[in-house]
């Protein structure tokens, strides 16, 4: 993220210096060099607001190259199937869902960059996109009732949708895929769910004195 805004800057001060350029070249009636200085300074700017609009869309996603803490998820089992599950996320945001079924679900949207975008300060990022109610058995979860909402929170800019909309983004992008974990719910358990470069990860917290 540095480096991107140290890019961004060193842009915009390029930019201004071929715009002062292209005018002094008017004022001294050189028209093509005020054309050519011009057209530089637009081709900057441009790659300013490019470089600019990638630092506001990382800022809405979790970028990490290792692994790292996406939620804490509180599992509080309300009766025959019926569990309350309360998620925790790193910034301190709190919100409950009551759902049905053997175990929580977990997913997530990912995307892996290549090493060119990885100098500019862009890793792997993720978006956790939906929990769920899940049974263990095939003939339960088509006629049992399905519990199951968005983890999704705003963003300035979604990284995603701009990835599908510019397709010239391919050359940076190296992966882009989706992830699932799945925890047991029938006991009153805490979980912390991460997300490692191979995707989703769950593990159980032992409370003290467990």
């Amino acid at each position: 993220m540095n480096c991107i805004f140290w890019v961004a800057i060193i842009a915009v001060v390029l930019f201004l210096a071929f715009l002062l350029a292209a005018l002094a070249a008017l004022r001294g009636k050189r028209p093509l060099g005020a054309i050519i200085c011009l057209l530089a300074a637009l081709l900057i700017l441009a790659v300013a607001l490019l470089l600019g609009t990638l630092m506001v869309a990382v800022a809405g996603y979790r970028a990490f190259t290792h692994e790292e803490l996406a939620a804490t998820i509180l599992i509080d089992p309300r009766g025959e199937r019926r569990f309350n599950a309360q998620v925790i996320f790193p910034d301190g945001h709190r919100v409950s869902y009551e759902l049905a079924g053997d175990q929580v679900y977990v997913d997530a949207y990912l995307l892996k960059w290549k090493p060119a975008a990885n100098f500019l300060g862009l890793h792997t990022a993720y978006d956790l996109d939906r929990i769920g109610g899940r049974y263990i058995t095939l003939a339960d979860e088509q006629q049992n009732l399905r519990t199951i909402y968005s983890l999704s929170r705003p963003k300035p800019i979604d990284l995603f949708g701009l990835r599908q909309r510019y397709l010239f983004l391919r050359f940076l992008l190296d992966a882009e895929y989706g992830s699932a974990t799945f925890i047991g719910a029938g006991q009153k358990k805490t979980y912390e769910i991460r997300v490692s470069t191979a995707g989703l990860v769950a593990r159980e917290i032992q409370e003290h004195g467990r």
